[in-house]
């Protein structure tokens, strides 16, 4: 599953998307510095998020929108296409 998948997949469970999130976490006081632990059970708390969509979001929450270009087409079942995630929604993602 792609990075991208994880978000998207998050997205069905909860109605949120990747950038609500991020909203969220911040309004918590969560981003750049914040322990992975700590919004890892929050996660799970609130929104029943299992530990790796949780590190997808942590990712998100924490470093941002971009991905190593290590995991960037290497024709494996976890390549994205980009090195870029779509934080948007998945019905607005140019990607498709």
């Amino acid at each position: 599953m792609t990075f991208q998948a994880y978000l998207d997949n998050i997205e069905d469970k909860t109605g949120l998307t990747p950038r609500q999130f991020i909203d969220l976490a911040t309004e918590k006081g969560f981003g750049p510095g914040t322990k992975s632990s700590e919004i890892v059970a929050w996660l799970a708390e609130d929104y029943d998020l299992g530990r790796g969509h949780a590190m997808a979001l942590v990712h998100v929450i924490t470093k941002g929108d971009k991905i190593s270009a290590k995991h960037v087409n290497t024709g494996t079942a976890h390549s994205d296409p980009s090195d870029t995630l779509w934080l948007e929604g998945k019905a607005t993602n140019p990607a498709g």
